[in-house]
């Protein structure tokens, strides 16, 4: 008898909003990179995995976990 398993999702999508309640856009992030498109938008904008750990460690705050 074959077993059944679970496909791991391609990416997975994050909807933000903004204080008020309303859809700013949408984050998704994937194995290779990070993409965002504006609520309203249908291009997104992406940058690799690499770029997007280099930004962090130049920008990002830390936090702890």
């Amino acid at each position: 008898m074959a077993k059944n398993s679970f496909r791991t999702p391609k990416f997975v999508d994050h909807v933000i909003e903004g204080d008020d309640g309303r859809v700013v856009g949408t984050l998704r992030i994937k194995p290779s990179g990070v993409s965002w498109a504006p609520a309203e938008g249908k291009k997104w904008r992406s940058v690799s995995l690499e770029k997007f750990i280099r930004f962090m460690k130049e920008n990002g705050k830390m936090k702890e976990k």
